[in-house]
């Protein structure tokens, strides 16, 4: 399925496994906030402060549509793992599951 929330729903597993759980240096000072029931029909993954989840996310990965047009920013996004963070995305999004 190519909607909103089952491109987000893969995206945010694999997130979570290949980010979060793998002990990714670069995801390591953060904790992933899904928010997937989003009333707005959008959506979205967020990467917090581990110690501060209250605070401003450092990342937004989001979607919306059929087929999903996805968006992703945040100041991760404008940093030196941004492509690699995108492109991740785009992999996850299209299907694919590994890391």
């Amino acid at each position: 399925n190519r909607a909103a929330l089952p491109t987000m729903e893969r995206v945010a597993l694999a997130a979570n496994s290949c980010w979060f759980k793998s002990g990714d240096a670069v995801f390591k000072p953060y904790r992933l906030a899904p928010e997937l029931n989003s009333f707005s029909g959008r959506p979205r993954i967020l990467a917090v402060p581990r110690n501060s989840p209250e605070s401003r996310p450092m990342l937004v990965v989001q979607a919306e549509g059929n087929p999903a047009r996805l968006d992703a920013f945040g100041p991760m996004i404008n940093g030196p793992d941004g492509e690699r963070i995108k492109r991740d995305v785009l992999r996850w999004a299209g299907g694919a599951t590994g890391c």
